[in-house]
């Protein structure tokens, strides 16, 4: 099931010194900016944000180059330090290559680990069939990367959304393909004692495919609740034109080992990337096209049941164009920070209290 309330429209860029009143509610955007401003040289395209906290500030990674899928895409990366309180100019962290030269790079993502490095997974390949795993690591908050490794083969790693890590460090990583046998996702997962577990094809296992090419689904994102329970939600590209699409759900009640069949959300989706988390307070966040037929507009819903149910409660973005390839995570702090694709040529970032999102009056 999802309700609607609380449905407010920000288009103005900069930042948001206080929170805004609006009638009897107040807005729970505390600051709304883009990365960058002017387009970087040569690179017209950005795309598939990606956010982590660091011990300082926060670093943001995307792939961006002349257009999706040619061989000049990159991951760019820009490093927010609270000591200067500004991002700082985008540097290209990682480039592709294969033995016929330059190849396109895909989909980052971020992932702090528990008393280790920050992790950047992405992909490289000329399309997602050829997809290789990749990752980086810094030791230093992002500041500095070190090699790029491939990951074993048969790994993709994080397709689109961060993994999440266990109270016993196992790391699952919602991972998926787009092959000629279908889209298909899975749930990988590794025990690292160090980095170099990475490496090793012995030291990963797969959950999955979670479904056949009868379902096309990709990119999942996983919610925590503890426990042993997951929730899994998913991008759904619907094969029937009679069928209204919706992002496609499933249970796990033993820490990702087994999963409940596919079914469909109340939640529409238009074939596109979405991103959720599990807030401290109990509360979820799922960040989304809430439309069957185009990646505009770009919201958020709450939920307090573990996800049976949502309501929706933030309108990101409602203008023509595509808002889209949400990531969200909460900081320390507290605070939820979102980023995500605007309109292909920008990254935006979206600062958010979540003790101001609340239903309005009487609902």
């Amino acid at each position: 099931m999802i309700k609607r309330f609380f449905v407010i429209g920000f288009l103005g860029i900069g930042f948001f010194g206080a929170a805004a009143v609006f009638g009897k509610s107040t807005s729970p955007v505390v600051k709304s900016e883009f990365i960058f401003t002017r387009n970087l040289p040569g690179t017209p395209f950005a795309h598939a944000p990606t956010i982590a906290e660091t011990s300082d500030g926060f670093v943001v990674a995307w792939f961006g180059g002349t257009r999706e899928k040619n061989p000049d895409t990159k991951i760019f990366i820009s490093r927010f330090e609270r000591s200067l309180n500004r991002w700082a100019i985008p540097a290209t962290v990682a480039e592709g290559s294969d033995k016929g030269g330059p190849t396109a790079c895909w989909n980052p993502v971020l992932f702090p680990q528990k008393n280790g490095p920050l992790f950047l997974f992405y992909k490289t390949g000329k399309n997602p069939e050829s997809w290789k795993g990749m990752f980086k690591v810094s030791l230093d908050g992002g500041r500095t990367w070190g090699m790029a490794n491939y990951l074993p083969e048969g790994i993709l790693g994080p397709v689109k959304n961060k993994p999440i890590e266990l109270d016993d460090g196992t790391i699952l990583c919602p991972s998926s393909t787009e092959s000629s046998d279908g889209w298909k996702i899975f749930i990988e997962r590794v025990r690292p004692r160090s980095t170099g577990d990475f490496l090793l094809k012995n030291k990963w296992s797969i959950n999955g495919p979670l479904n056949d090419r009868s379902l096309p689904v990709i990119q999942p994102t996983l919610l925590n609740f503890g426990r042993g329970r997951i929730l899994l939600l998913s991008r759904n590209k619907q094969p029937k034109a009679s069928r209204i699409q919706s992002i496609m759900e499933s249970v796990s009640t033993d820490n990702g080992l087994s999963w409940s069949p596919l079914k469909r959300s109340a939640l529409p989706n238009p074939n596109s990337g979405i991103d959720a988390v599990t807030l401290k307070d109990g509360r979820c966040i799922l960040v989304y096209n809430p439309t069957c037929t185009k990646r505009t507009p770009l919201a958020a819903a709450i939920s307090t049941d573990q996800g049976k149910t949502w309501v929706q409660c933030l309108e990101l973005e409602n203008g023509p164009g595509e808002y889209s390839y949400p990531s969200v995570i909460q900081a320390n702090d507290g605070i939820i920070h979102i980023v995500y694709t605007w309109q292909r040529r920008k990254i935006k970032h979206v600062v958010l209290d979540p003790g101001l999102i609340r239903p309005l009056s009487g609902y």
